[in-house]
């Protein structure tokens, strides 16, 4: 059985959100979960539930928590027993083959750098994020990870970046693109001109660079960029989301008319909202540290906390990581 470590504490409403995604993912998968954290309070939540399939449930006692709002290097040192550091670390001992969590994304990425440290010809990690688009779903990286990348970054970026959209997403010689201000190769700052003549230079299928009006119009399946430009993109877009849905929901209301149609309309409504909805892919990937690590949203709900276990575990099965670490080692060779 393959077993999932998951940060119970993580996240705006752990455990309970935690631990009932976690129960749902036992329920419909072969896996079993390590749940750590507060011993007390994930058994409350187990006793809460009732039906426990408790061979496939395991508790790890964490005493302490790395709240969102804290500094992840300085909270860490503060608290070894974090419960982000004590599942990391159950993974590098091999009690688990997979890192889930919903917490502190910095103390995450900490904690899993510094219990399993990179791939080779890896430097930096990066959080791949799946995004709607208008013909297919994609992979916009890094979404907050590494905040400052040099050239050679963002081409490690797009080799993993393409490895995962073949394995998850099934795409078939994905079409990568770079993050800039304009089409031109001359466009952008330093960091995208530099990166698209590494791009261009490599065997991936590089389609040039991407505007940000055009993310979500297909026409590239991985789009690179660096970790603060990719986390204030995705911010964006989430933020966008909700402000149209809650303008849809108020025009469709305002009337009698609105009212009936919106009747009509519910189903194409539910279908945007799935098309958009992050819960439905669970959470990010951290691509680049040598070992299956899936960091999901702060307001994960239980469905996106089932997703990212599911997640974890089929990138387990399908042994990413020995996959992507062959392909960014040889991509590391052909640049020196």
């Amino acid at each position: 059985m393959i077993w999932i470590a998951v940060d119970a504490m993580g996240g705006d409403e752990a455990p309970r959100t935690i631990v009932d995604g976690a129960l749902a993912a036992v329920r419909h998968f072969e896996l079993g979960v390590l749940l750590v954290g507060s011993a007390a309070a994930i058994e409350a939540e187990l006793e809460r539930t009732g039906d426990v399939e408790r061979g496939a449930v395991r508790v790890v006692d964490a005493a302490d928590v790395v709240a969102m709002d804290e500094s992840p290097a300085s909270a860490l040192r503060r608290k070894p027993g974090a419960s982000i550091k004590v599942a990391a670390d159950a993974v590098a001992r091999g009690e688990a083959a997979a890192l889930v969590s919903a917490g502190n994304t910095g103390a995450t990425v900490m904690a899993a750098h510094g219990a399993f440290g990179m791939l080779a010809g890896v430097d930096r990690p990066a959080l791949a994020a799946t995004i709607p688009t208008r013909r297919r779903p994609a992979v916009l990286l890094d979404v907050g990870a590494s905040a400052e990348c040099r050239p050679q970054h963002l081409l490690q970026f797009a080799v993993m970046g393409e490895v995962y959209t073949r394995t998850v997403l099934g795409t078939e010689s994905p079409r990568i693109g770079l993050l800039s201000t304009g089409a031109e190769a001359t466009k952008g700052n330093e960091l995208t001109r530099e990166a698209h003549r590494l791009l261009k230079a490599s065997t991936l299928n590089f389609v040039g660079n991407i505007e940000a009006r055009d993310v979500y119009s297909g026409d590239a399946d991985v789009i690179v960029c660096d970790g603060f430009t990719g986390n204030v993109a995705l911010k964006i877009s989430e933020g966008l989301v909700e402000v149209v849905e809650g303008l849809l929901s108020e025009e469709l209301s305002s009337t009698v008319t609105m009212r009936v149609g919106s009747l009509l309309t519910r189903r194409a409504l539910r279908h945007f909202r799935r098309r958009v909805d992050y819960s439905e892919y669970g959470g990010a990937p951290l691509l680049g540290v040598a070992g299956v690590t899936i960091v999901g949203h702060g307001h994960s709900s239980a469905k996106a906390v089932r997703n990212a276990i599911a997640m974890a575990y089929r990138l387990v099965s399908d042994r990413f990581l020995e996959r992507v670490g062959h392909d960014t080692g040889a991509a590391a060779v052909s640049q020196n």
